[in-house]
Order: C-alpha cells, then sequence, then structure tokens
C-alpha cells in the first residue's frame, strides 16, 4: 500500500436506493422500525388535500429517539445496536423505503428524558448531497403532540412523506378513491401476511385511515389483521405438519412442512392470487415473514400437485452463507448447500423432503378423483347468497345447460298451511311457507337469506327438478321430506 483516500460516496447514490420497494413494501419497512421502537400501535394516515393525495404519515407510540438516535437513523448505512429480536439490519431500510416512494422525508421523534427532535432529507443529490435539514423544535412538538388517535404517554416517532410518487395526480375524486381503497386493501393484506406472527402475539396493532386537511375530518379507521398462511383448522394429512431436521455444523435447521385441506377456501389458503402461486418455502427472521412462498429455492419446483405443500423456515442464526435476506425484506438468497441440507432433513418418524412431497402430491389426486366422480347438478339461482352459490358451483360439477332452481318464500293456503314446500318443476321453483321462516340474527329478512336451510334442501331436493317425471320412489322420498321438516319446523316454532 502508499497511503490512503477517501472516497464518499456520490450523492447519486440516493437514485437507487429503495428501487425494490413498493408501496407496501416500503411501508412494512418503517412499520419494522416501529416494532423494534416497543410501538404498542402504529397509525398509517394518507394526507388528502384540495381533492389530491399530498402526503403520508407513519406514526407509531414507541420509545423514540434523542438526537443523537435520530442523526444514526437518517444517515446512509448508519447502524444503530440491534438487538435479539430486532427486525432491522442494513441500516437503509427507512431511506430506501422512503425515497423509493417521496422525494421529501422528514423524521420526527421524542424519547423519554429528552426534547422532540426533527429531521428531513430531500432526494435531490445535484442539490443536496447528504446534508440532512434540522427541524425546528417547536414544529416537531406540535406535530408529535396531535391527536393521533392511539394511545400516547409522550414518546414516538413519526415518519412523513412529502411529494409521494405514486399518488394520482388528480383530484379527481372517483380516481382518488379507487386509488386509497386499492392501496389500502392491498397494504393492509400485505402487512397482516409479513407480521401475521407478531400480531397474533399481540405485541402491536396497526391501523389505516385517510385525513382531510380542508375538511378537518378523519375517515374510517382500518385495522390490519393478522394473516396466517399455516392458519388451517384441520390438516390436509393426519400427522402433519412434520418437522424434519438437518444439521448445519452445529445448527440445526428445521423444515416444518404443512399439508393444506384440499379446495379450501379460506383466504389465508388463496393469499389473494391463488394457492397454487403460495406453494414452497416460507422464510421467516425474527417472527416476520421474508419471502411467502412461490418458490421451492432449489430443494424442489413449483407444480400443480403441490399446491397444498408449504413450509415454514425460520433462519435466525443461520449464517448468510445459507441464507439471506435482500434489504427490502422481501426475499431470501439461498447458498449452494441449502438444496442438499432440505434433501438430508428427516422427522423423527423416518420421513425425508421427498416423502412429505410425495404425501403432499397423493393429497391433491385424491381430492380430484372425488371431485370428479361426484354427479352434475342442476345450478343453483335466485334466492341463494352469492358466496354460497360459488361454493357450491366449487365443490359440485354443474348442468349450466338447465335452467337454475330458484328459492322463493310464500305464504301457503289453508288447505297447504302445514306443507314445509311445494316443487314447481315446471318453473323450476322450490317454494317455501313463509309460516316456518327463520328469523335471521340481523332480525331482518332478504330474499337471499336462510343459507344453510337452503343449501341442506338443495342438496336434498336438487333430483326431485331432474327427469321426465317424477317416479314412484321420488314421490314417496319427498312425501317423507315434507313429513319430517314440516314436523321438525313446529317442534322449532314451539306448536
Amino acid at each position: 500500500m502508499d497511503g490512503a483516500v477517501e472516497l464518499p460516496p456520490d450523492p447519486r447514490a440516493l437514485d437507487g436506493l429503495g428501487r425494490n420497494h413498493s408501496l407496501r413494501t416500503a411501508l412494512a419497512d418503517l412499520v419494522d422500525n416501529s416494532i423494534d421502537a416497543e410501538a404498542s400501535h402504529v397509525l398509517i394516515r394518507f394526507i388528502r388535500k384540495e381533492g389530491r393525495l399530498r402526503g403520508l404519515y407513519v406514526v407509531d407510540n414507541g420509545k423514540g429517539m434523542s438526537a443523537r438516535g435520530i442523526d444514526v437513523a437518517m444517515t446512509l448505512g448508519g447502524r444503530r445496536e440491534y438487538g435479539a429480536k430486532d427486525l432491522g439490519s442494513f441500516g437503509v431500510g427507512l431511506k430506501a423505503a422512503s425515497f423509493s416512494n417521496a422525494k421529501l422525508v422528514t423524521v420526527l421523534s421524542w424519547a423519554a428524558g429528552h426534547a422532540p427532535v426533527g429531521r428531513r432529507l430531500e432526494a435531490d443529490p445535484n442539490k443536496r448531497g447528504f446534508h440532512c435539514d434540522v427541524v425546528a423544535e417547536a414544529f416537531a412538538k406540535a406535530e408529535l403532540s396531535r391527536r393521533w388517535g392511539i394511545p400516547w404517554s409522550g414518546t414516538g416517532t413519526i415518519v412523513r412523506w412529502d411529494e409521494v410518487f405514486g399518488f394520482p395526480a388528480t383530484d379527481d375524486p372517483l380516481r382518488v378513491e379507487e386509488f386509497i381503497s386499492r392501496s389500502m386493501t392491498e397494504i393492509i393484506k400485505h402487512l397482516g401476511l409479513v407480521l401475521h406472527r407478531i400480531i397474533d402475539l399481540g405485541r402491536t396493532e396497526i391501523f389505516l385511515d385517510v385525513e382531510d386537511v380542508d375538511q378537518g375530518l378523519v375517515g374510517p379507521r382500518s385495522r390490519v389483521d393478522a394473516i396466517n398462511p399455516f392458519g388451517y383448522t384441520k390438516p390436509g394429512k393426519a400427522e402433519y405438519p412434520k418437522s424434519l431436521i438437518a444439521q448445519h455444523g452445529d445448527l440445526s435447521v428445521v423444515f416444518r412442512c404443512h399439508i393444506w385441506p384440499p379446495r379450501s377456501r379460506m383466504p389465508e389458503f388463496n393469499l389473494g392470487t391463488g394457492a397454487d402461486k403460495h406453494q414452497g418455502l416460507y422464510f421467516y427472521r425474527r417472527g416476520r415473514l421474508l419471502q411467502a412462498g412461490g418458490s421451492w429455492d432449489g430443494v424442489s419446483v413449483p407444480a400443480r400437485e403441490r399446491q397444498l405443500a408449504r413450509v415454514e423456515v425460520d433462519i435466525d442464526g443461520l449464517p448468510p452463507a445459507l441464507v439471506a435476506m435482500n434489504p427490502e425484506k422481501s426475499r431470501v438468497q439461498v447458498g449452494p448447500d441449502f438444496a442438499q441440507l432440505a434433501a438430508a432433513a428427516a422427522a423423527d418418524d423416518g420421513t425425508a423432503f421427498v416423502d412429505y412431497l410425495t404425501d403432499a402430491e397423493e393429497r391433491f389426486r385424491a381430492s380430484r378423483k372425488r371431485q370428479r366422480a361426484r354427479k352434475a347438478m342442476i345450478p343453483p339461482g335466485r334466492g341463494f347468497a352469492p358466496q354460497l352459490k360459488r361454493a357450491i358451483r366449487y365443490e359440485i360439477p354443474m348442468q349450466d345447460h338447465q335452467t337454475p332452481i330458484t328459492m322463493r318464500w310464500a305464504r301457503f293456503d289453508r288447505a297447504h298451511k302445514d306443507d314445509f314446500f311445494r316443487v314447481d318443476r315446471v318453473d323450476r321453483v322450490l317454494w317455501l311457507n313463509e309460516r316456518f321462516r327463520p328469523l335471521a340474527k340481523t332480525g331482518r329478512r332478504g330474499a337471499n337469506d336462510a343459507a344453510l336451510l337452503k343449501s341442506l334442501l338443495y342438496l336434498l331436493m336438487e333430483q326431485a327438478f331432474t327427469g321426465e317425471y317424477l317416479g314412484v320412489r321420488d314421490r314417496d322420498n319427498i312425501e317423507l321430506w315434507q313429513e319430517v321438516l314440516s314436523m321438525a319446523a313446529k317442534v322449532d316454532a314451539g306448536e
């Protein structure tokens, strides 16, 4: 060596920050910081002024930062002392998340025993470089002291975005409302998924709302609920989930293998884009989901037959050469030894990874065979709630060329007042006696009410509408069902 020179980063380095962030992943990174600050509540607020979206706040009631702490937070690559449970790692999260979506980021914070502090950075490298503006203490205090609608004990942090890139450049109320609705839905789903373990533990509650500055009003508040990608009530195959364990030096790597029940209607199974796209490995770091399936990372390859298979892998303590997360915390990069490690993993009963995949595939194929063997039925029509019709269509092949079966309530004449139903084969209507109509929990009745009763009657009576005429056995069954159902209804009514 012949001496040394100092080479500060080019200010244009700011241009590359957060290129892999979307709005929802950027906000998740900011919420991670709030969780590390031990916040019990986090609020994400969109700001609307003169009809347009102008900015965004992330407010928490965590322990806040001192002047020294906020300077570290605003430094590119500034790394504080991370605790064993902290979600932060690289020292670029706040800046990358913010500059991926906004030109100006302001951070205001109040820590116990310290005065309120604030800093502002501008993504204008030709003008500002890495200089950071100091926010006046009075302004920081005023912002932090606003009534944000979350529990407040005098400490907390605000991240404020101004000149947000992705907001619609219009004051058209329809377009603005559409953007807000779509964005909030995506944010709520994403945060509910990646933070589901933390939310389920009750560590932090997260809310979203919209403030209209001109009207001085804050809209209804939405809460982020946990979306557990392993949240089935009963496994798809007995003896699962199973923990397959492999040794990497002195470390044990656990592959927690799950098989979902087939054809599940739960949102935790479909995750918005379909279960087939969410098979594979789910990597967690300190309780935070980094990768929601979509890949087997060399252990296997995605296939339709493996859509019931999901595997939890906690990477805490594993070396980066084996598994490393990206700075946006949205993916992991596995090393060359990872697939071999998974192949060597085994459960106490000897189950290997290849056996697990075979079990998941066989369960999927068995469910498809049973579904194909079901007899096609006449589709449900008016009188059935939309979600009930979807569930029936999902489970049963439909004769879509046939006129659907309608269910309607009516007052029966005196001669038939004790009948529970009447079959109109010509118009394909199953008339139900208004006398026995159950009262909904809301106290109100509608055309699509009594979903449980109608679904049972549909499964029982659909065959009465098939064929050219009713045979002797069909007529005998209808008479039997009429008597039993009428008596059951009278018992329930106390008659």
